[in-house]
């Protein structure tokens, strides 16, 4: 196994279960639930933040794109969770390879810990369509943590739960560069991007990745290599 790595923390959508889309057409739901209208300037802005912060907290975008509006936040937030809930119902998979990435893993005597910026309720119904509910050691959302990405907060909390002191002995994995500089910020000794959701190669890299994969199934050979 790869020297000392004994906890791999993953992201969610777009790392080890299919987006598609499904968030960021959610989003739109969302900004159109709270009145902000699709083709004008504001929703252009909305929409370019939406996707430079992807893998931060849902509320905490909200709370960003709608400053001193609490309220609305929180209903842009809870439209946000209702619709990818509908979309999710249709379309719910795991990203190739995944599922066996994560067994192997385990295997290895790595634990495996998920991550996610969704809402508890949200995340909860996610992990019983996908049946994941034993097939990882843990499971952490920003409710947990206290604060989402990129702040390096839910690795940490994963981190304590398990007793790994040395961050080095942490991999990280996600599809967005929020997710990459929050692994960074960690002091993880492995921090990978994928290919497969939000972000391009270019930046992932630009965030600080150690590794850029075409997917989560090529972690094993770099945390055991």
């Amino acid at each position: 196994m790869g020297e000392g790595i004994e906890l791999v923390v993953l992201d969610m959508a777009g790392t080890t279960v299919r987006d598609d889309g499904l968030v960021e057409q959610s989003f739109d739901s969302a900004l159109n639930a709270v009145g902000v209208r699709a083709g004008t300037a504001e929703h252009q802005r909305a929409q370019r933040y939406v996707w430079e912060t992807m893998g931060q907290s849902k509320i905490e975008v909200f709370d960003a794109l709608f400053p001193g509006e609490p309220d609305r936040a929180r209903s842009a937030n809870t439209a946000f969770e209702h619709r990818y809930d509908e979309l999710m119902a249709h379309s719910c998979e795991p990203i190739d390879g995944a599922e066996k990435a994560m067994s192997s893993l385990r295997d290895a005597g790595v634990r495996v810990c998920l991550t996610t910026g969704f809402a508890r309720e949200t995340r909860d119904r996610l992990l019983e369509r996908l049946g994941w509910r034993d097939l990882v050691d843990l499971v952490v959302g920003v409710e947990d943590a206290g604060r989402g990405r990129p702040h390096p907060d839910m690795i940490q909390t994963a981190a304590r739960h398990f007793g790994v002191v040395d961050p080095r002995r942490v991999a990280v994995a996600g599809d967005t560069g929020y997710d990459v500089l929050a692994g960074i910020r960690a002091g993880a000794g492995v921090v990978a991007g994928v290919l497969t959701g939000a972000h391009d190669a270019r930046t992932l890299a630009e965030h600080g990745a150690t590794h850029v994969l075409e997917s989560v199934a090529d972690l094993p050979a770099v945390v055991q290599d």
